[in-house]
């Protein structure tokens, strides 16, 4: 690839697009982002991210190319945006279910087991009713809105242009890269949908630091506090590309793991409830899949804000200089 500059057309507003469009602007090139939505992020996924930035919890479920690039993904949140808390994360069972808190440990890395006072020490609400957790220090978490308000702002500052409401494909670019997920399904018909319901609410009563997951052999929950008394409360998978409203099953899951972790979640408000569809191939690993003069970026999964910065460097590389890296560049986007 040629290392001067170029005229970029960067497809989709989510978090992946944001993170090209800000990482390609600031390296001089001229980019334009499209986005179908008249208003940014109101059809992106990314809005129904839980944004926990956790590598190592990852490692339980994914391939470890995951945990190495979301460490790099964690570093480069923190490079830019304040708004990144780096609490680190916990991993809770109930006493019944320790056995799952043990091979969580098993399939993990960087885990400190906590007993019940360590536990106390760093979420007093928790001491009393676990006893014990894994806590994983290096990892870290941001609220998804902001984030993206940030990331637009970023790479506005740094010479992108915007064009809202506009959904085709781009003509006048010397490189095009495609960030938008599903809606990209006609060109790459290995991509499917995996459902997340997420719920917010507002339970002033709680006070939780970090992310937590609560380990369940049939409810598994994960709850982000996003501050100001803000908790997202998510856990369901769900083979589906459908973004309609959460079930009622779903939220009666939730609510009821959310309330077996802190009693004080049931004096909560609901403030949203919601579900996105989000993109990933047959194997769950992203991919980046260059053509001639089109790039797509696709298939991040769960881990949307963990690994867009680390996609955008990527990109930012292979045009500049042509290198690839193996276990995400593809050739055929069949």
């Amino acid at each position: 690839m040629a290392s001067s500059k170029q005229s970029i057309a960067v497809r989709g507003a989510g978090v992946v697009g944001l993170w090209q469009a800000l990482t390609l602007a600031r390296q001089g090139h001229a980019v334009t982002l499209y986005e179908r939505s008249e208003e940014p992020f109101t059809e992106a996924c990314s809005l129904y991210a839980g944004a926990m930035l956790a590598p190592h919890c990852e490692e339980e479920s994914a391939d470890p190319v995951i945990r190495r690039l979301g460490v790099r993904g964690i570093a480069l949140w923190r490079e830019i945006y304040s708004g990144t808390v780096t609490n680190g994360s916990l991993v809770l069972a109930q006493t019944r279910d320790r056995v799952l808190l043990d091979r969580f440990a098993r399939m993990t890395h960087d885990a400190q087991r906590l007993d019940e006072a360590e536990l106390a020490a760093l979420e007093p609400d928790l001491g009393q009713r676990f006893g014990g957790a894994l806590y994983y220090p290096n990892e870290a978490h941001l609220a998804p809105k902001p984030a993206l308000e940030f990331l637009l702002d970023e790479a506005i500052a740094a010479g992108a242009r915007i064009k809202l409401g506009e959904g085709d494909s781009p003509k006048d670019s010397d490189i095009v890269i495609d960030c938008r997920g599903l809606a990209a399904k006609d060109d790459l018909p290995a991509v499917r949908g995996v459902r997340g319901e997420r719920i917010v609410v507002r339970a002033r009563d709680v006070a939780l630091h970090r992310p937590i997951r609560l380990l369940h052999p049939r409810f598994p929950l994960y709850t982000v506090p996003w501050g100001d008394g803000l908790y997202m409360i998510g856990a369901t998978v769900i083979e589906s590309e459908e973004t309609g409203p959460v079930s009622v099953r779903s939220a009666l899951e939730l609510l009821s793991a959310a309330y077996a972790l802190d009693p004080a979640f049931g004096e909560a408000e609901i403030v949203a409830l919601g579900a996105g569809a989000r993109p990933a191939f047959p194997d769950n690993r992203p991919r980046i899949i260059p053509a001639k003069g089109y790039i797509y970026v696709n298939g991040l999964y769960r881990h949307g804000f963990l690994l867009a910065p680390v996609l955008a460097e990527l990109v930012a590389a292979y045009i500049e200089t042509g290198a690839v890296e193996p276990e995400v560049f593809l050739a055929d986007p069949a």
